[in-house]
């Protein structure tokens, strides 16, 4: 039996339902995060060093799973977009907060964040992220970085 979607906290755009993406993460909150995702059969989530999830059944376990664990600490941080009419790609730093043995640690992961704008708004129809790595990566550019 599929479970009702809960409207995500905002529908206004691809960066109201990123916000909301990374506040359900960080509190838990499977049901608020799958009403992030579009209503189609081929959205698709890829984890740091796992494998392809298709489709919302397939997400929700993985995430189900995850939260198992505690809720995760992650925030996007230096997003890079290319919008179009209907469709937006955000690429991000996610910080994630770990805890260790020896107290709080931060772990650093690009994610790719596809969202599509649906007959129920704008909604994610693809998150891929890469292994994580302790320390925080470089951005290599062709733009100069401008002084203030």
């Amino acid at each position: 039996m599929a479970k009702s979607k809960v409207p995500p906290a905002s529908s206004g755009n691809a960066d109201d339902i990123e916000a909301a993406f990374y506040e359900a993460l960080q509190n838990g909150d499977l049901e608020k995060l799958m009403a992030c995702w579009a209503d189609e059969d081929d959205i698709v989530c890829v984890h740091p060093g796992g494998g392809r999830a298709v489709g919302a059944a397939a997400i929700r376990a993985t995430f189900d799973a995850m939260f198992s664990n505690g809720t995760i600490r992650a925030q996007a941080e230096k997003v890079r977009k290319v919008d179009a009419m209907s469709s937006s790609v955000h690429n991000v730093l996610e910080r994630v907060e770990l805890l260790t043995e020896e107290g709080p640690r931060h772990a650093y992961v690009i994610a790719t964040n596809v969202y599509h704008k649906t007959a129920q708004g704008w909604r994610m129809v693809a998150h891929h992220a890469s292994p994580g790595t302790p320390r925080e990566m470089q951005e290599v550019s062709e733009t100069p970085p401008v002084l203030h």
